[in-house]
C-alpha cells in the first residue's frame, strides 16, 4: 500500500481527504504543521507528500525547499502542493521551488486522486527503451536509478523534471512542441500554453547546463517548443 503524507493545518479537510484517498487504497498520514511533517517524512517511508502552502509555523515553499535539501531518496519524494491562492505566479514559484504539481483550493477530490496517481505513475514508469543509461558526452541519464550526472556529479531534479529530460533526450535532435512533450511524459493534463513547462525547463537547464542563460543542450525553438541537442555546440 502506497503511503502519503499530508501536511495541512485544516484538520477537517485533512480528515476528508484521508478518508477519500484511503477508500482508493492509499494509507494517509496527517501532519498539522511543517515541523511535524518534516519529522514524520524522515522517520517513515513516504511515497508522496501533499503539502499546503499556508502553514502555521512555516511557509509551504520553505517546506518544499527543505524536503529537496534532504539527502538521497528523501529529497526526491514527489510533492503535490495545495494552496488557497489562485495567483498563477504562486504556482510558478511553487514549481520553481521543486514541487511536482500544484492544485488550487477548493479542489475536487477526484482531481486530487487523479493527480496523485499520475505523479506516482510517472515515478514508477519504466522506459520502453532497452538501454537504460543514455550518455551525451559529460551528461549521463540513468533511467533505472532515475539519476542524472554531469561530469560525474549528481544533478538535483524533481521526479517530473527527470521525466521531462528523459522525454527530450530519447528524442534528441527532434523539435518537440509543448503538447508533444506533455504527451510523451503522460499522466498529467496541462493546457498547451501552461508556463509550468517553461519553468521546469529552466530548472533542468540550471541543473545540467554549464551556462543556463546560454544553453547548449536544451534549446528553445521560438514559436514551437524545445529540442535536445545530440551534441553541444
Amino acid at each position: 500500500m502506497q503511503q502519503l503524507l499530508m501536511i495541512e493545518d485544516d484538520v477537517r479537510l485533512a480528515g476528508m481527504v484521508s478518508e477519500y484517498l484511503g477508500a482508493s487504497g492509499f494509507l494517509v498520514s496527517h501532519a498539522p504543521d511543517a515541523k511535524t511533517g518534516l519529522t514524520r517524512l524522515q522517520s517513515a517511508g513516504v511515497d508522496l507528500v501533499i503539502l499546503d502552502l499556508m502553514l502555521p509555523d512555516m511557509d509551504g515553499l520553505q517546506v518544499c525547499q527543505r524536503i529537496r535539501a534532504l539527502p538521497s531518496a528523501l529529497g526526491q519524494v514527489p510533492v503535490l502542493m495545495l494552496t488557497a491562492k489562485g495567483d498563477p505566479m504562486d504556482r510558478i514559484i511553487g514549481l520553481e521551488m521543486g514541487a511536482d504539481d500544484y492544485l488550487p483550493k477548493p479542489f475536487e477530490p477526484r482531481e486530487l486522486l487523479a493527480r496523485i496517481k499520475a505523479i506516482l505513475r510517472r515515478k514508477g514508469t519504466d522506459s520502453p527503451s532497452p538501454t537504460q543509461t543514455m550518455n551525451f558526452g559529460s551528461l549521463e541519464i540513468d533511467r533505472d536509478a532515475r539519476r542524472v550526472l554531469v561530469k560525474g556529479h549528481p544533478c538535483e531534479l524533481t521526479s517530473y523534471q527527470f521525466d521531462l529530460l528523459v522525454a527530450l533526450a530519447e528524442r534528441a535532435g527532434r523539435v518537440l512542441t509543448r503538447d508533444q512533450i506533455m504527451e510523451a511524459v503522460r499522466g498529467r493534463e496541462l493546457e498547451a500554453f501552461d508556463r509550468s513547462i517553461d519553468v521546469h525547463m529552466g530548472r533542468i537547464r540550471a541543473a545540467i547546463e554549464a551556462d543556463p542563460k546560454a544553453p547548449q543542450r536544451i534549446l528553445t525553438v521560438r514559436g514551437v517548443g524545445y529540442v535536445f541537442a545530440r551534441q553541444q555546440a
